[in-house]
């Protein structure tokens, strides 16, 4: 959908001996700014194309994995679901990071430390939380929750090698908005993917002095993240080393991937319902009809998540 039938393009600015050397060769923590309904798409993209996509996987709430078919999709391919109740979690995250460690094949997890999608009203909330602890006041991402990657980086250190700092970004003055909408009817956008490979031995062990590296790191993204509104660079304003762009290719693979289940799965449905239509069984027919018109609506319901109207009620407050 992104690459071949939106034309969505995705430059990227990596560290070119870097990139050479260790991108999709390594198992690899990810930590990205949550700004748009479709970040987590243009890292997949990314993904894609250094063949890492079936092993990608990411933090989320629990209640997800009960919402067909992209819950039961993550579920089993092990995300790492999660109860936001940290006496929990800490077993969660220790449990599994374990077990993907141990993939013979590079695996990256992924992590929105900001928690949910980024809102004025959620930035409010988060400003005057920041003000109360006497942390950096950020001005395009919300105040970082830390125990998640504090907690991580216990299990995983001297396990997984690197974390891969990520700020995605899109043009302010784009006329077509970054949205699963627009990716559905066809209008391609433009993304700028940085990635930062960090190792994992540069981070404190100290978890206070983790935390202070994780809150330091969203200044420096906040400085990328306003330099990039102001001019469409996120170098020029941050004080960031400069990292030449190139623009990602598709793989031909996903398309061909796409269209022969395609092929495989609705050839035979199609068939299947028009012989029930001629047939006369139009009972046998509308009850057929239900069942993919209520997998449509779930699918919807799975779309409509991604939306940030939809986002969670961080910041909100209770009448």
């Amino acid at each position: 959908m992104s690459e071949w039938w939106s034309g969505t393009k995705v430059s990227i600015y990596v560290k070119k001996e870097d990139y050479e050397k260790f991108y999709g060769k390594e198992h690899g923590y990810l930590i990205m700014n949550h700004t748009y309904e479709v970040d987590w798409l243009m890292g997949w993209q990314f993904c894609d194309g250094i063949g890492v996509l079936g092993n990608c996987k990411a933090y989320a709430k629990k209640s997800i994995q009960y919402l067909p078919p992209i819950g039961w999709m993550w579920k089993f391919s092990e995300f790492v679901f999660l109860e936001r109740s940290f006496d929990k979690d800490k077993e969660i995250i220790k449990q599994q990071i374990s077990e993907i460690c141990d993939y013979p094949d590079p695996v990256w997890l992924l992590l929105f430390p900001e928690g949910t999608r980024f809102t004025k009203t959620k930035h409010e909330a988060s400003l005057k939380f920041a003000k109360e602890k006497n942390l950096p006041l950020l001005k395009h991402h919300l105040t970082p929750r830390t125990k998640g990657f504090t907690t991580s980086l216990k299990y995983f250190r001297g396990k997984i090698p690197a974390i891969y700092n990520i700020q995605v970004a899109f043009e302010t003055d784009s006329k077509i908005p970054p949205t699963l909408t627009s990716l559905l009817f066809g209008k391609p956008v433009h993304a700028h993917l940085y990635i930062e490979r960090i190792p994992v031995e540069t981070v404190p062990e100290d978890e206070a002095e983790a935390t202070k590296w994780l809150q330091d790191l969203y200044v420096v993204k906040d400085k990328m993240q306003e330099s990039f509104i102001n001019t469409g660079d996120f170098f020029v304003e941050s004080g960031v080393e400069r990292f030449k762009p190139f623009e990602s290719t598709p793989r031909i693979y996903s398309l061909l991937n796409t269209l022969g289940w395609a092929v495989v799965t609705l050839t035979p449905m199609l068939y299947y319902l028009v012989g029930l239509l001629f047939s006369g069984k139009l009972l046998y027919f509308s009850v057929a009809c239900a069942i993919f018109a209520a997998f449509f609506i779930l699918l919807q319901k799975s779309i409509g998540m991604s939306k940030i109207s939809q986002a969670s009620s961080y910041g909100t407050e209770k009448k």
